[in-house]
């Protein structure tokens, strides 16, 4: 190996490791400047500069593997596109993920990006290493064989994947980002309910053990016996209701995902204000926690536990309520006019109705509820 080139990929491979480990420590970071949000770099635009990069890393990374697998092995050209790689690609590609800050862009979008990016390093780093072994190696073979062209091939394509979808989420924006995530939330949701919908609470349960005790009853039924079976007609019925209402809150609850995604998500304001950032952020944890509380409330109505069905409800309830007051008013109104009247927005009138009718809901559900705990 020639030492220019020996130097070039050790070059390389240091600065990718000392890259991931700047977007490791910025993740656990917040507020503060990074080291590369310098004045220079304060208007860029950092999705932008993420796109292009992430495009000229898979070029190179295209180029590069030609070179390896290509004989007669050319160290002056592979180390040439390192060299290009070291001083303008994987700086461009660092400085883009530390521009993304969660009061630009969420915190959840700069962790999203922190975690591709530096996906897109380690395979670029495991590329690197495999470059460095042909390197070696060409000093006393002429030609890779199947196996070690194919390392190289494989290397080569994890790098590209992993461009392709930070391109991807890149393109796409937080807008995007978000509205993907609300789009899985609002999947869960519906799954869960359905679940709900279709659980019969007189389903028998496991039939083995039903058919022993049938079998252990020689004497026909008693007194007791015919009391339990009260009991159970009553708990059924407890159970019936108790879905019914379940369903009666849970299926509105379930409106709020496509109704926030095409009034509200899709038409947010690019690029985003520090506030619609923060309201962003807000509005994604209580829509990731209502399918995580419908599963407690599932769980609860199969468990017939009533305290923890009636706790899980409410916390239901108040997180689609609070994700509803988040986006209640049009974007472009949020910050001067927060609490005016905001007259033709169709989903501010609905909003306020959805609130109206899930209250009234509830109330009833909680009277139901007293009743049965008498």
């Amino acid at each position: 190996m020639s030492g220019k080139l020996k130097i070039t990929l050790t070059t390389t491979l240091t600065l990718v490791e000392q890259f991931q480990s700047t977007l490791s420590s910025s993740q656990t970071t917040t507020g503060q400047p990074t080291p590369t949000t310098d004045e220079q770099n304060k208007d860029l635009d950092p999705l932008s500069l993420l796109s292009t990069s992430a495009t000229a890393l898979k070029s190179h990374v295209t180029k590069l593997s030609l070179l390896t697998l290509t004989s007669p092995f050319t160290a002056s050209a592979v180390a040439t596109t390192l060299s290009v790689l070291n001083e303008s690609v994987l700086p461009s590609l660092a400085t883009a993920a530390l521009l993304i800050t969660p009061e630009s862009h969420t915190a959840a979008f700069r962790s999203e990006i922190g975690i591709l990016t530096s996906t897109a390093l380690k395979e670029l780093f495991l590329l690197v290493k495999e470059v460095q072994v042909v390197a070696e190696e060409k000093a006393s073979k002429k030609s890779l064989d199947q196996s070690e062209k194919d390392t190289v091939t494989l290397a080569a394509g994890r790098v590209w994947d992993a461009c392709d979808v930070l391109i991807d989420v890149a393109t796409k924006g937080v807008v995007g980002f978000v509205v993907r995530r609300a789009e899985e939330y609002r999947d869960l949701v519906r799954d869960a309910v359905e679940e709900i919908e279709a659980w019969d609470p007189d389903e028998e349960g496991d039939e083995f053990f039903d058919d022993l005790l049938d079998d252990d009853d020689e004497d026909g039924p008693t007194g007791n016996d015919k009391a339990d079976d009260d009991d159970d007609e009553e708990g059924s019925a407890a159970l019936h209701a108790q879905k019914k209402d379940a369903l009666r809150i849970l299926k509105p609850i379930a409106q709020i995902y496509p109704a926030i995604i095409t009034n509200r998500l899709k038409k947010a304001r690019v690029p985003l204000s520090p506030s619609d950032a923060k309201t962003l952020e807000s509005l994604m944890k209580q829509l990731q926690q209502i399918p995580e509380h419908i599963d407690e409330v599932a769980g609860a109505l199969y468990e017939a536990d009533l305290d923890k069905y009636t706790h899980q409800v409410g916390k239901t309830k108040d997180c689609a309520s609070r994700a509803i007051n988040l986006v209640m008013l049009p974007w472009a109104v949020k910050q001067s006019s927060g609490d005016q009247e905001i007259a033709g927005d169709k989903f501010t009138t609905w909003s306020k109705t959805w609130i109206k009718v899930v209250g009234e809901v509830s109330k009833s559900i909680d009277e139901t509820l007293k009743s049965q705990m008498k």
